[in-house]
């Protein structure tokens, strides 16, 4: 699969795979930015993309980024039509402030198919072996 990416600046940084087993491709913030404890943040990435028809991009944190400084992604999807500059909004669960600087990696991307399903209203579902449980209904 090809993936089209635009700089939008000419310092914009293109995502990367950092080897050749990873399944998500590193994304770079475009801007500084300091997150304070419990701060909610949009980061520039200063790129667009061209996602194919049929596939979205998934947005991951950065493992190094949330364990050891608890900055976390607040997640998000890439929908293939989407052509405008991508953004990630991450949280600082932490109790410091954390700086992310220009160029670093702030999360992954995971390219995912997906499918689109049919939907149909309806006043019964199926019996299944867990029902309603949620929440923890499965055990510790």
């Amino acid at each position: 699969m090809i993936l089209k990416f635009k700089k939008l600046y000419p310092d914009s940084k293109l995502p990367t795979y950092a080897t050749s087993g990873d399944a998500g491709m590193d994304m770079y913030a475009y801007e500084t930015v300091t997150i304070h404890p419990g701060e909610v943040v949009k980061v520039r990435s200063g790129i667009s993309m061209e996602i194919p028809e049929g596939f979205a991009g998934l947005i991951w944190d950065k493992s190094g980024l949330s364990m050891n400084h608890r900055i976390k992604s607040l997640g998000g999807v890439i929908d293939s039509g989407f052509r405008g500059e991508s953004m990630f909004g991450l949280i600082n669960l932490g109790t410091e402030a954390y700086t992310i600087e220009k160029g670093h990696k702030v999360v992954q991307m995971l390219i995912q198919k997906v499918e689109h399903v049919e939907i149909v209203e309806t006043e019964e579902l199926s019996e299944s072996e867990r029902g309603a449980g949620g929440f923890g209904s499965t055990g510790k």
